[in-house]
């Protein structure tokens, strides 16, 4: 008799933690408001890199941590702070990291959010230096005007784990499919994180852009997203659809060298490698469209770069995504229409090239680069315009699903 498999325990890295940061400093993240900044200031918790640890440092507060620290509370109420999200639309899980803080982490968080247009937000006093202070009775006014405690719960209350003190994460899954622009960190009653980390995908206002002026539709901050790839040995292909420039090889996609390239290399007529194999990854558009202009660009990869690429599109729906992703995107051939033929590449630029449906003017939601024969690409840009095809997919999309390989390592 097969045994069924007991209560789904999440894995050690869920997959959402490949999506960008949305709270992140990097991409526009802030902190509006925090009940209490006396040993670390919360904008600890939204900076870019890992946090660090300094055994001998002390400040005239206390110990230097790499977090949020909030002073041990001996007055009624919890502490709590408000973040603005640099990149707005749906939140698919956060990463509540409390890596060092042994003796002085929160024992138990919450987390709410909530969608604010401009005109709902408030005047709030710039925070400037915080760190051994406590929110001011004007801070306290004004932000009331939020009414944060009523907005709803993405995260309710759990209590916080510390497994190894040097890395130590605290995963939560969330399954909203809503907009959400803002969050409030609650912690209870006290104590640090050192990081919190918002995952998920942006989701742009397509009504209320400019229909001469092109767009990226393929960048994670619009809603693009990676549905599918041959290879990710060292950086996710979403990687290549962040926000802004590349700040190191491990902000890009990087593949393993293929093991069936040719012991001698050769080119053909047109300088392009005779190579038998190649790797890929598809794309779903935050917005179907026309693609005009594609940016292949290869910085900080200066001796690993593809020899070529080559971009094809289509059009599914969301059950042929569906379908596709259970058969690994092995799509009929005549279902992708090239965009850019194979293309020779360089090391460390960034390639404008024109596309091909400049004359064909074809609607994709899909697309698919291919390189050759292996490498890293930094970052892919599809410069277009949204089409109402659209109205062809329902507006709930389905979870994203990724295949992660043993000893993957995500570059985020």
């Amino acid at each position: 008799m097969a045994d069924y498999p007991k209560e789904r325990k999440l894995p050690r890295f869920p997959d959402f933690i490949q999506l960008i940061d949305m709270a992140s400093e990097s991409v526009g993240g802030k902190i509006l408001f925090a009940t209490d900044d006396f040993f670390a200031p919360a904008e600890n918790l939204i900076k870019s890199d890992a946090p660090s640890f300094k055994e001998h440092e002390y400040t005239e507060f206390g110990k230097w941590m790499d977090g949020w620290e909030t002073r041990r509370k001996r007055i009624p109420g919890h502490d709590w702070c408000i973040i603005k999200l640099g990149i707005q639309g749906i939140i698919r899980g956060f990463d509540a990291d409390i890596s060092h803080f042994i003796g002085n982490y929160a024992p138990r968080m919450s987390i709410q959010a909530a969608n604010l247009t401009e005109d709902k937000l408030q005047e709030l006093p710039e925070r400037g230096i915080r760190t051994g202070t406590a929110a001011t009775p004007e801070e306290l006014e004004a932000i009331a005007q939020l009414k944060s405690e009523h907005w709803n719960y993405l995260v309710p209350m759990v209590e916080l784990k510390l497994g190894d003190p040097g890395s130590s994460h605290n995963y939560f899954p969330v399954t909203s499919q809503q907009r959400w622009t803002h969050i409030r960190l609650n912690i209870f009653p006290d104590g640090g994180i050192a990081r919190l980390r918002v995952y998920g995908v942006g989701q742009k206002d397509w009504i209320a852009t400019d229909p001469k002026e092109p767009l990226d539709l393929v960048t994670i901050a619009f809603g693009g997203i990676c549905v599918g790839f041959s290879n990710a040995c060292f950086g996710h292909p979403n990687n290549m659809i962040g926000v802004g420039s590349a700040k190191s090889i491990a902000d890009g996609w990087v593949t393993a060298r293929r093991l069936d390239r040719p012991p001698i290399l050769e080119n053909d007529e047109n300088g392009i490698l005779l190579v038998p194999g190649c790797e890929w990854a598809v794309f779903r558009l935050g917005h179907p469209g026309v693609i005009t202009q594609i940016e292949v660009d290869t910085k900080h990869f200066k001796g690993n770069f593809p020899d070529n690429c080559k971009l094809d599109g289509c059009i599914l729906t969301t059950q042929e995504e569906e379908d596709m992703i259970k058969q690994k995107w092995d799509l009929p051939a005549h279902k992708w229409k090239p965009l850019l033929p194979a293309t020779k590449l360089s090391p460390n630029q960034n390639h404008l090239l024109d596309s091909l449906t400049l004359e064909l003017q074809d609607v994709i939601t899909h697309a698919r680069l291919t390189i050759a024969p292996d490498g890293g690409v930094s970052r892919l840009r599809l410069k277009g315009f949204p089409s109402s095809i659209c109205l062809l997919r329902p507006r709930e999309r389905p979870m994203m699903r990724f295949s992660v390989k043993p000893g993957f390592r995500a570059n985020l």
